[in-house]
């Protein structure tokens, strides 16, 4: 199992928001380079970047923040925030990001997203993100009535790098992944998609307990971690340490 260490960027900086709330905002950086090497030093995986600023505008906007971020580390990134068109992919895909995220537009455009799935093998993840089990577009400001699983399995059987889901309820709130959202990842993990955890990642209990379900349910592949790292509950080495040892 990878640990991807969360940087999320808004106006150039380094945040964090609870539950995708835009007026709940930490700052924790001016330096978002400063810090993607720091999480590159610590062990991290994988980066995982998210432009809060292109969630809202829909399209990518701290562009130049993100290219200078892959730039200074070896290890891949993966970039979600607004990208809802085949431009959007390319552009992120040219700053030299390794995957993108999309959410919204797997949701209203399922035909386009496949199509996309199936033009970029193993570049385009499924970006899941449920509140009581039911998706969230339109970077959370929104709740549908389509449950998360459902969604997914429309899903099966696509070149995709991952499904990466997410419980905002629990996002940046440091309280833990609960029983259900743990169900939910071993679920999406048995249709035979590769499942990347994220959302309330919060000590390294949460991380002992995903590398237990990965040892039953290996296509949970990844977890993602954010304010836990930024705040000192979760330390970055320590998660790594355990979930290098999820297949042991």
């Amino acid at each position: 199992m990878q640990i991807l260490p969360a940087i999320d960027l808004r106006g150039g900086k380094c945040v964090r928001l609870e539950q995708g709330d835009y007026s709940r905002e930490t700052v924790f950086g001016d330096d978002p380079v400063a810090m993607a090497k720091r999480w590159e030093s610590e062990g991290g995986h994988w980066l995982h970047l998210v432009d809060l600023d292109g969630a809202k505008a829909g399209k990518p906007t701290n562009t130049e923040v993100i290219r200078q971020i892959v730039q200074a580390v070896n290890i891949p990134c993966e970039l979600g925030g607004g990208i809802r068109n085949e431009e959007s992919i390319k552009v992120a895909l040219d700053l030299g990001v390794q995957r993108v995220i999309i959410g919204t537009q797997a949701l209203k455009e399922p035909e386009w997203f496949k199509e996309m799935a199936n033009k970029y093998p193993d570049k385009i993840c499924l970006g899941l993100d449920a509140k009581d089990s039911m998706v969230a577009t339109e970077g959370w400001l929104d709740v549908s009535q389509t449950p998360a699983l459902e969604l997914a399995k429309e899903y099966v059987g696509l070149p995709l790098a991952a499904v990466i889901y997410t419980n905002i309820a629990n996002d940046g709130m440091l309280q833990g992944i609960d029983e259900d959202t743990l169900h939910d990842f071993a679920s999406l993990s048995d249709m035979g998609l590769k499942v990347i955890a994220s959302g309330g990642v919060t000590t390294i209990q949460d991380i002992h307990r995903l590398s237990k379900i990965s040892h039953q349910h290996h296509n949970l592949i990844g977890a993602i971690t954010g304010r836990a790292i930024y705040e000192g509950t979760l330390e970055l080495a320590d998660a790594v340490r355990v979930a290098k040892g999820a297949f042991d």
